[in-house]
């Protein structure tokens, strides 16, 4: 709401149109209801059109990434119906210090440690840098009353969890500022992240071909390169073969770089999906149905 509320003031002075899209999740009784008082109060600042649109939340990747995925999957769908720029998210520093520490536990690389960018395809993030406690000044200054999701105090979550118990007790134990400190060190990763992905693009342009189903890594041009060059290649070339993103692990990547950097004759690495990975005639290939 705090979004919206600043959208609205600063929209028609840049001379354009901004509406908004309520997302109705369906996860709790009179969802309905409660979506489309937010749906008012968007009107009542001026946005147009403000469009409310339910959504049916599926199982895959947890009851938060279900959530998630069904939230933007709306958002991209009600975009293209009205030919719209760009999407504003408001996602808090807060919520990017969060980010970061659940990277952090699931023991990710950079990419997952820089957090949320602030631009990414058709989403913008421009709260990123402001901290959660602005928004809900704003909110009460605006007069607003924005919805508090019960969800967001449910401590079955790994998020709430980190939001009402481990990040109060880093500050408590390490001084104040751990949550700026979090996300200034997400934004410094993106950038070392967003450099080595471009180097590792690259490099999949001259070690990596694809032909009938199977995904050919040349492990001569691999084998020389770093190991942060190599395996982003090769988590991508497993992407590119079948594999989910949320199912790949750094485990099953390291595996597949012991096919390049040590190999002994392995005969092939399976990987989610019905993935393998294996080394033949001086090629790494990745594909579904291989029997060996």
């Amino acid at each position: 709401m705090a979004l919206a509320a600043a959208t609205a003031f600063e929209a028609p002075k840049l001379g354009l149109t901004a509406g908004a899209v309520v997302v109705d999740h369906g996860l709790q009784d009179g969802s309905d209801k409660t979506a489309e008082t937010a749906a008012e109060q968007c009107r009542g600042l001026g946005l147009e059109p403000v469009v409310v649109r339910a959504v049916v939340v599926g199982s895959e990747g947890g009851p938060e990434g279900a959530a998630r995925a069904a939230r933007y999957e709306a958002l991209r769908d009600v975009a293209d119906e009205l030919g719209a720029d760009v999407v504003l998210l408001a996602h808090t520093r807060d919520d990017q210090a969060e980010t970061v520490l659940l990277g952090l536990a699931r023991g990710s690389g950079a990419r997952s440690l820089a957090g949320m960018a602030p631009t990414a395809g058709l989403l913008r993030r421009p709260l990123l840098e402001v901290p959660r406690s602005a928004t809900a000044a704003a909110c009460i200054a605006s007069g607003l009353r924005p919805w508090h999701d019960p969800h967001n105090d449910d401590s079955q979550y790994r998020r709430v969890r980190v939001r009402h118990e481990v990040l109060p007790v880093l500050e408590e134990a390490l001084g104040p500022g751990v949550t700026e400190a979090l996300a200034r060190t997400a934004g410094l990763l993106r950038a070392d992240a967003d450099a080595l992905d471009a180097l590792a693009a690259d490099l999949a342009e001259t070690a990596v071909q694809h032909a009938e189903g199977e995904v050919l890594c040349e492990v001569s041009v691999l084998e020389e390169e770093p190991t942060a060059l190599r395996t982003r290649v090769l988590r991508q070339a497993a992407l590119e073969a079948g594999c989910r993103a949320n199912d790949l692990t750094a485990g099953h990547i390291a595996a597949v770089d012991a096919l390049v950097t040590d190999w002994r004759g392995q005969r092939w690495i399976d990987l989610p999906q019905a993935v393998k990975a294996a080394r033949k005639g001086g090629f790494l290939i990745l594909a579904k149905g291989m029997t060996g």
